[in-house]
């Protein structure tokens, strides 16, 4: 029985850990590199590989695609809802400032018999909020009355919001109330087409 025992111990082959040759289970040092093997029967038979140049690649490619993944959301549901629709936006204020100048305008004419200031600054703090408003978004309101008449009063004007910012619409308004837009990268004027 002693030698059955022996037999099945002498078959189990293992490698070592420092030459990778093959050696008998039951010796505690290494015949071919002289390592302690003392621990070594207490591991796995199988031996353990070293990971290859694909498998560490491949593990750092998988480490980086989870972190561009997280910065992708991050950017995507953070940054985005914050610049999503910021051209509209800004082009609302415009159209917003340019219609509360354009109120102020008629209601100091009708106070005024048809007289327009000479400039803003005479309408008050509600039109230099308005202004800044656009201002803050990219525009900027240029008034610009009509030359004074044989009374000296001034009954004619154009508003302008002038875009900043390339690819904004720029708006334009007088004495009509009829609010014009362009695209294009000028001054809006009285032939542009009506703001829809």
């Amino acid at each position: 029985m002693n030698i059955n025992h022996q037999q099945a111990f002498s078959r189990t082959m293992v490698t070592c850990r420092e030459c990778e040759s093959e050696i008998n289970q039951a010796t505690e040092i290494c015949p071919h590199c002289g390592a302690d093997l003392t621990s070594f029967g207490e591991e796995s038979s199988t031996p353990t590989k070293k990971p290859t140049l694909g498998k560490i690649l491949l593990r750092w490619g998988m480490l980086l695609g989870v972190l561009l993944a997280a910065l992708w959301s991050f950017l995507w549901f953070v940054v985005t809802p914050r610049t999503g629709n910021i051209t509209a936006e800004a082009e609302g204020h415009a159209v917003a400032a340019i219609h509360d100048v354009y109120t102020q305008l008629r209601s100091y004419a009708e106070a005024r018999g048809g007289a327009y200031p000479s400039d803003l600054e005479q309408l008050g703090p509600q039109v230099r909020q308005a202004a800044q408003l656009a201002q803050s978004d990219g525009y900027q309101l240029e008034y610009t009355p009509g030359p004074a008449e044989a009374d000296g009063a001034i009954h004619n004007y154009s508003l302008e919001a002038r875009a900043g910012n390339y690819g904004y619409r720029s708006f334009y308004v007088d004495i009509s109330g009829v609010v014009r837009a362009t695209k294009e990268n000028r001054e809006a004027t009285s032939a542009d087409p009506p703001l829809r």
